[in-house]
């Protein structure tokens, strides 16, 4: 019996994908529980519709994407810290307050988003994010820390 899976099931195929099963798994659990509908001629052919239509939408998101890391890697952060006379930073800078400074900057980016390369910033000094803004795409950003 072939399917069409709904949603990613370990172990046997992610979403979207036209699989092979046998004929009580498929009718007794995949398709009651909604995990799969029954691969017919007129469901394939409605399935090829929705993946043609993704892919021009992901091409465009992929695209989008390309043309923010370029406008991300040529801006220049400053993220201003209260600082001691040595240098070292009260607390820490985070992925919030490089956020906020993006934000004001035009670029709307979450902070789940952005993972630190250092572990924590703790001193004054410039240092560099990696940003995910689509599934393989990153910019590197580089910041620096001066104190206010």
């Amino acid at each position: 019996m072939d399917i069409i899976l709904k949603q990613d099931i370990p172990n046997l195929g992610h979403r979207d994908d036209i699989i092979s099963v046998k004929n009580g798994y498929g009718r007794n659990f995949l398709i009651p529980k909604g995990m799969a509908v029954l691969a017919t001629s007129s469901e394939r052919k409605n399935h090829e519709e929705k993946l043609r239509q993704q892919a021009h939408k992901e091409e465009k998101l992929r695209l989008d994407a390309e043309a923010i890391v370029k406008k991300l890697e040529a801006i220049e952060l400053k993220i201003g810290a209260k600082t001691s006379t040595t240098g070292k930073i009260f607390g820490s800078v985070n992925t919030i307050q490089i956020a906020e400074v993006l934000n004001k900057k035009g670029f709307e980016i979450d902070r789940k988003n952005i993972s630190l390369n250092e572990e924590a910033i703790k001193e004054v000094g410039t240092y560099s994010v990696s940003i995910k803004l689509y599934k393989d795409i990153k910019a590197k950003v580089s910041f620096e820390v001066c104190a206010e």
